[in-house]
């Protein structure tokens, strides 16, 4: 969950003692790495769950406020939107029926979302864009009534100086102007997290960027946005459109966008990989300054360093890095953006399923991929997973290359499945998951396919 105090009124000075918090948490975060301050030893899975909250026509029901109220439940929040929700299900430690819990917490938790939503004449929906949303639903009058989304809205608004435009080419065409953020709405995810040791985050890392493509090429859900066919997984595109802070004149300078997968293998530390982020990104939302983070080290606590998280919130890396802190301990995590909530919970843990197992078993079978696959290639396998879905090619180690349906079924399920197993995850799970994954692939039929072969049979 993103930090909802925010700063509404910023001046210069308090915009300057931000940025000198943001740079005072970095170097604790390095320290504390340097000095074994953050969990070692145990690996874990998380997610969050974001869904739509539909009327009984199937459109959009603007009524989250009222369905937390009614529900009041700390694993639900608020999303940018009044027809969004989030929930959190509880981490757990990737071994045992992990993956079985998660499910079931979050079938417990969607079930009372959907019974405080009946209240006001309103359902659930998991998928990554519904199908249903019209522009007219993009108003600041559903925008979520919290700061932290209006402070969103007015600093991306300040920092691109205009409108939003859309334009993204599928078997149809989009085109359009948007004058706020709410076009972020569109979109809702399934984000898995997985904790990393600090000594394995470089190599768990650059694991994560390669094996998102085929990851995502097995599981998009999004190929309709406003009546037109685009993408398999549009939401990648139209994240990165309806989030871009950059002016005309960043553009034409090519200035990196804030959503990115990125330029190259991270190397050497999570430290870097921040650092880059502060150098490139200007804040667009800032908070109070906590404690100075030595201070708390001093004294022998850990410090949460929330101007370093308040930055970082509003980066938007496809494979996030994140600092979090549990019980009094801190982690490193990474989290994986990338995967569209829905069709249903039961496929949602199957792609986490086979995410976690690849970044398992990947490093042990391939070393270190960065040596043994470019970045460009990387890069590029992920855009055509979210163009093409199954219908992807890939360059992938060694400059092998395969079709997407390929590398998944005769290459990556049995390492994920191999990762899994060595992790001692409860083997009916790691059969019934990566069933799901191997039945999907062999069959061709994705979500995604499913919506746009239903949208051809209509008349």
């Amino acid at each position: 969950m993103g930090d909802h105090n925010v700063e509404q009124e910023v001046d210069q000075q308090k915009a300057q003692a931000f940025m000198k918090a943001v740079l005072e948490d970095l170097g604790a975060l390095a320290f504390m790495l340097e000095h074994d301050r953050v969990e070692s030893g145990v690996v874990r899975i998380g997610a969050e769950q974001e869904m739509f909250l539909i009327d009984r026509e199937l459109r959009p029901a603007p009524v989250a406020p009222e369905v937390l109220s009614e529900i009041n439940d700390p694993r639900l929040t608020t999303e940018i939107a009044r027809f969004n929700l989030e929930a959190n299900p509880t981490p757990l430690l990737l071994t045992g029926s992990c993956l079985s819990e998660i499910e079931k917490e979050l079938d417990e938790v969607i079930s009372l979302a959907r019974k405080g939503a009946e209240a006001f004449g309103a359902d659930v929906l998991l998928s990554g864009i519904l199908p249903t949303l019209l522009k007219a639903d993009l108003t600041l009058e559903n925008l979520t009534p919290n700061p932290r989304y209006r402070e969103l809205d007015r600093g991306v608004i300040r920092l691109r100086g205009g409108p939003f435009e859309i334009h993204i080419k599928g078997v149809d065409e989009l085109h359009l102007k948007h004058d706020n953020i709410m076009m972020e709405s569109c979109n809702t995810s399934f984000q898995v997290h997985f904790q990393s040791n600090p000594a394995d985050f470089v190599k768990h890392y650059n694991t994560a960027q390669a094996i998102t493509a085929p990851v995502l090429a097995a599981a998009v859900n999004s190929p309709v946005l406003f009546g037109q066919r685009l993408w398999q997984e549009t939401r990648v595109a139209l994240f990165q459109h309806s989030t871009d802070a950059r002016s005309r004149p960043q553009l034409a300078r090519g200035q990196p966008t804030r959503v990115s997968f990125g330029d190259n293998w991270l190397e050497h530390s999570v430290i870097a990989l921040f650092h880059e982020q502060i150098l490139r990104f200007r804040p667009i939302m800032i908070s109070q300054p906590d404690e100075d983070p030595f201070a708390v080290l001093a004294r022998g606590d850990i410090p949460l360093l929330s101007a370093l998280r308040m930055h970082n919130s509003t980066v938007w890396r496809w494979n996030r890095a994140c600092y979090g802190v549990a019980d009094g301990v801190a982690h490193l995590r990474i989290e994986n953006r990338a995967l569209p909530a829905g069709p249903t919970m039961v496929d949602e843990i199957a792609n986490a399923a086979f995410f976690s197992g690849l970044m398992l078993s990947l490093p042990q079978e391939y070393g270190d991929i960065a040596r043994r696959m470019s970045f460009d290639d990387a890069k590029s396998n992920f855009f055509r997973a979210a163009r093409h879905g199954l219908d992807a090619q890939f360059n992938w180690i060694d400059g092998e290359s395969h079709t997407a349906s390929e590398l998944v079924l005769d290459h990556l399920l049995p390492l994920a499945r191999a990762g899994l197993n060595e992790s001692k995850v409860d083997r009916t799970d790691v059969d019934r998951y990566l069933g799901i994954i191997e039945e999907r692939v062999r069959s061709r039929q994705t979500g995604a396919r499913w919506i746009v072969k239903s949208l051809e049979a209509m008349q």
